[in-house]
């Protein structure tokens, strides 16, 4: 019997099994470690408390019945029903099973729980022990536990509520009465007393516990509109986990083919050179072969010279005409016309030098680059046209909507919500809700500009903090005092060195949350890239404090520099 005793003594009243890796609280209580991560376990994953009257779907999911009855009734309507866990369908709405052994579980989890105590929040009539209090009564000012409550006066006047310490902040603070109604014009609790003869006497107001579902109703809404984002948040980190996979595929193959490319343009390019450098050193080898053919007949003809010189100075007749080799003497044109057509070919053809296959390789080469940069570039510059409605009155739109220029004089267009009154600011009339964009702009004729992307929320009267890149709702590339910078939040990022080009890029990519912007010197240089996450379409937008901003077509071409 005594090991039976023992036993129990020992064992997790959590788990109900014996202590593994034990530990206890202030309270004096002990419990395995592993109970201490329960409670993750228990909460319900719509309200992220521990459930309250569990139940489960086909799927095995659980949930606390309120939570998920809420849920499906948002979803009555659809089309069809889905448990917010696994996203499983269901064509009718499920039906709801009590989950006993969970509900059992969450009761002997909480009923081992040391809140009350530690909260400190003891019966106030046992006195000789420290009883934990399940409720207090604001009438009496007391906190009872079971055995008190049970005995304890029934009447109206007694308001009982969860355990407090801190009863006074239930009472009014002026007429130390109960709070019992909501006044909902100045949206604070008050007493009776409040109500008929204090200072919100003739308001409306409402009991406490009326207002309190009506708040709970504006709560269920707000949680119901937070569950439908992190649905759509879900679908779109699936849509693009399953785009980044596409892309991976693809991109093993785009790899292999674009390494099989180079491979074969550095074959050919290394077989040009080796052609070339042949034909180079040829020439000259070439002529030198010719130059050492004429030095051998230049000194065969010397030999001749000379023989021939010695035959004329000889005195015996005899003697001259007896020689033999006379004939050979006398042949002077032997090779003369070979030799002049070597020498007129070496001087005039330049000695076998295809200068016209080396031109055509390296052209077909230039274009098999252009077409890779086509191919590799994000896509043609996106036609943007500058919205008059937006601009502020200090600022001139060309009749083409591209150029916008800074002016004295005011161009009295009406005042409206969508236009700029403080700042000589103007947007695109497109917005980019999604995709990958870029447009480019002649910034030559203004020493002080901001270009940059916004959201169509921007503040359009308001001070400092409405210019572009000044605020949370735009990214600009600014310039002014002859500095250039980015900034964003009105967080100012100084560039390490100028753009040298007067004209610029801004590249979107709005799922991939960035924006970019470009010195569009040869070769393209980036300046600064912003990461976010976009919550709004974007529209392209530029500030001008002086001179005048164009707005330039794809490609790279020159842009006419404004006037």
């Amino acid at each position: 019997m005594a090991s039976a005793n023992l036993r129990a003594e020992l064992e997790c009243s959590v788990c109900l099994n014996i202590y593994t890796d034990p530990v206890n609280l202030r309270c004096g209580h002990n419990f395995s470690m592993a109970s201490g991560d329960l409670r993750a376990e228990l909460e319900c994953s719509v309200c992220l408390n521990i459930y309250t009257d569990p139940v489960n779907l086909r799927c095995g999911h659980n949930f606390c019945r309120v939570c998920i009855d809420l849920v499906l009734d948002t979803q009555e309507g659809s089309g069809g029903y889905s448990c917010p866990e696994c996203r499983e369908k269901f064509p009718d709405r499920p039906a709801l099973q009590r989950n006993i052994t969970l509900r059992n579980i969450v009761e002997n989890f909480l009923s081992v729980q040391p809140d009350q105590e530690e909260s400190g929040v003891f019966c106030t009539h046992c006195v000789d022990s420290s009883v934990p209090a399940v409720r207090s009564c604001l009438h009496c000012e007391v906190s009872l536990c079971d055995k008190h409550l049970r005995v304890h006066k029934k009447s109206p006047e007694h308001i009982l509520c969860d355990p407090t310490l801190s009863m006074e902040s239930r009472k009014c603070s002026v007429h130390k009465k109960i709070l019992e109604y909501y006044c909902t014009e100045d949206d604070t609790c008050i007493c009776v007393s409040c109500s008929l003869a204090g200072e919100h006497r003739g308001h409306q107001v409402e009991m406490l516990g009326e207002a309190s579902e009506k708040k709970k109703e504006t709560l269920r809404n707000v949680l119901q509109e937070l569950l439908t984002k992190r649905e759509e948040t879900e679908e779109r980190v699936q849509s693009l986990q399953e785009h980044r996979r596409k892309v991976e595929e693809e991109a093993a193959g785009d790899t292999e083919r674009v390494t099989v490319l180079f491979r074969d343009l550095r074959r050919r390019l290394e077989d040009l050179e080796k052609r070339v450098l042949r034909e180079i050193s040829g020439r000259a080898e070439r002529i030198s072969i010719f130059i050492r053919d004429l030095e051998i007949k230049k000194e065969e003809l010397s030999r001749k010279l000379r023989h021939i010189e010695e035959l004329c100075n000889m005195m015996d007749p005899l003697t001259v005409l007896q020689e033999s080799d006379t004939g050979d003497l006398c042949d002077t044109e032997d090779g003369d016309n070979e030799d002049r057509e070597r020498r007129e070919k070496l001087l005039h053809d330049g000695g076998g030098l295809d200068v016209a296959g080396i031109s055509h390789t390296l052209h077909t080469l230039s274009d098999i680059i252009t077409e890779v940069n086509v191919d590799f570039y994000i896509q043609r510059a996106a036609d943007i046209l500058l919205d008059v409605n937006t601009a502020h009155n200090n600022l001139h739109i060309s009749d083409d909507r591209k150029t916008v220029s800074w002016s004295h004089r005011n161009q009295n267009r009406p005042e409206t919500p969508e236009r700029f009154q403080n700042y000589p600011q103007v947007l695109s009339s497109q917005s980019f809700s999604s995709g990958r964009h870029y447009w480019e702009v002649d910034v030559g004729g203004s020493d002080v500009w901001i270009v940059g992307m916004c959201y169509p929320s921007i503040d359009r009267r308001g001070g400092w903090e409405s210019r572009i890149g000044y605020n949370k709702k735009s990214w600009g590339l600014v310039r002014k005092d002859d500095q250039y910078g980015v900034t964003h939040d009105s967080k100012e990022i100084l560039l390490p060195t100028n753009p040298s080009n007067n004209r610029v890029r801004i590249d979107l990519d709005y799922e991939a949350g960035r924006i970019s912007f470009y010195d569009l010197c040869d070769p393209i240089r980036l300046l600064h890239t912003f990461t976010t996450t976009f919550t709004e379409p974007l529209h392209a937008g530029i500030y001008v404090g002086r001179g005048c901003i164009k707005i330039c077509g794809g490609g790279m071409g020159r842009c006419e520099k404004s006037a």
